[in-house]
């Protein structure tokens, strides 16, 4: 066995910028994952109607069906790694096959074959990365419990770059080498997780003890809740997750893109969502804290209830735009306001459920619960394809409301499973 793999992160006490430097090692490997997936992402919607001319609604519905496979396969990646491979290994080999999957894009015959590869490298990858984080850390270490934003930061740091590197480079100079550039990124995140192995904590297989930690009633007591808010975060995510689908497509004729004498590439408006979740963590995460230091830190549900809210909210403007605009171009100046709202939204839902469900994991299940949060995700993408052909029956009024109304109803949901959950937490704490 490597020795990396047999020595603890506690025998590592430097740090860097105060944080483990394992945590600085997932951050990067994370950061150039998702400039990688969200590279591509950006392009993929205008590749499919502009290059191979499928019609609007069968290409948001192919897009919905990939962006919810890529949520399926981390349920058996999961697994995978908890019983058999190991999260280091399972890491490597999907994410050597996400990058061979974004340099098979080149071949537009190979079209869905390159949408599968990269589904099912990213299912041996996603839950694995972030189920790392929480073993940096003993379990009584103040910074813990802020370490899922710090990394959330780098999964948006990524997107930011994303569609102003791939996105660019795809709609100057050819979709190829907008995909090209996202192979590339998955390479130096791969070749970042090599070089900084040491830094990172043991595998720890799940074992007939730690099974024994973790009996099976406590299990179900903590599954049915995890599942309920599973639910309810598939129909948020049905709405959240068009920004990059009927969102963007709507983006392309219903906004006014002049800038400066030119105009601003479409994919570049995918940036402005990861660009404010970099600048607006800091000062939610303070607020949290300073919240929590005098008792009146909200619940995690809450904070996922009012996250569903927001967003919300957020369409519900768009909507009164769509309505009193007509078919005139809307200012960037109120996309803008939109995704200012959307974003404060999202960073009280998504990546406090992430820590929700990798807070409430039983012993040696740790990436299978996090697949399990990926598996809402999944739900939430291949219905977010089927509620993307209403865009054009509905009209682009008519639409937004529909997507208020849907992730509405998500944060009534959560709001109502504070009780249940409530519990299950009491339990997990005692």
């Amino acid at each position: 066995m490597d020795a990396s793999l047999q020595t603890s992160p506690q025998h590592h006490p430097a740090q860097w910028f105060g944080q483990p430097r394992g945590l600085v090692v997932l951050f990067l490997t994370e950061m150039w994952e998702k400039f990688s997936f969200y590279g591509m992402k950006a392009l993929l919607i205008y590749y499919m109607i502009r290059h191979l001319q499928f019609a609007q609604a069968d290409a948001s519905l192919i897009y919905g069906a990939y962006a919810g496979g890529v949520y399926l396969t981390p349920i058996f990646g999961g697994y995978l790694a908890d019983r058999w491979l190991g999260r280091r290994r399972a890491i490597l080999i999907g994410g050597t096959l996400m990058a061979l999957g974004h340099f098979v894009l080149a071949f537009e015959s190979a079209f869905f074959a390159a949408l599968v590869l990269i589904a099912l490298g990213n299912g041996l990858f996603l839950p694995n990365l972030p189920s790392q984080v929480g073993d940096l850390y003993d379990e009584k270490d103040p910074r813990r419990g802020g370490s899922y934003n710090i990394y959330y930061v780098g999964v948006n740091l990524g997107a930011l770059l994303a569609p102003l590197v791939c996105g660019t480079l795809g709609e100057v100079y050819g979709w190829h080498w907008g995909f090209g550039a996202a192979g590339v990124g998955m390479c130096l995140g791969l070749a970042i997780y090599v070089l900084g192995g040491r830094h990172l904590p043991p595998d720890r297989p799940r074992s007939q003890a730690a099974a024994a930690d973790a009996p099976a009633a406590t299990g179900a007591g903590r599954f049915v809740p995890l599942l309920l808010v599973g639910l309810a975060v598939v129909v948020f995510r049905s709405g959240y997750e068009q920004s990059g689908n009927t969102l963007a497509v709507w983006a392309e004729t219903g906004v006014d893109r002049a800038l400066w004498g030119m105009t601003v590439p479409v994919t570049w408006m995918q940036s402005l969502n990861p660009l404010l979740v970099f600048l607006f963590t800091p000062f939610v995460v303070a607020g949290w804290r300073r919240a929590a230091e005098r008792g009146r830190e909200p619940s995690s549900l809450a904070k996922m209830a009012w996250g569903a809210a927001g967003v919300a909210l957020s369409y519900l403007m768009l909507a009164l735009l769509a309505a009193t605009h007509g078919g005139t171009p809307v200012s960037m100046l109120w996309v803008g306001a939109f995704f200012i709202v959307y974003t404060l939204a999202e960073l009280y839902i998504l990546p406090v459920g992430l820590g929700l469900f990798a807070r409430l994991a039983p012993r040696g299940m740790g990436a299978t619960i996090i697949a399990a949060w990926f598996l809402a995700s999944f739900g939430g993408n291949l219905l977010s394809g089927v509620v993307g052909r209403y865009m054009e029956p509905l009209g682009t009024t008519g639409f937004f409301v529909l997507l208020g109304a849907i992730t509405g109803a998500a944060a009534l949901a959560l709001y109502a499973l504070r009780p249940l959950l409530r519990r299950v937490e009491a339990t997990s704490a005692a």
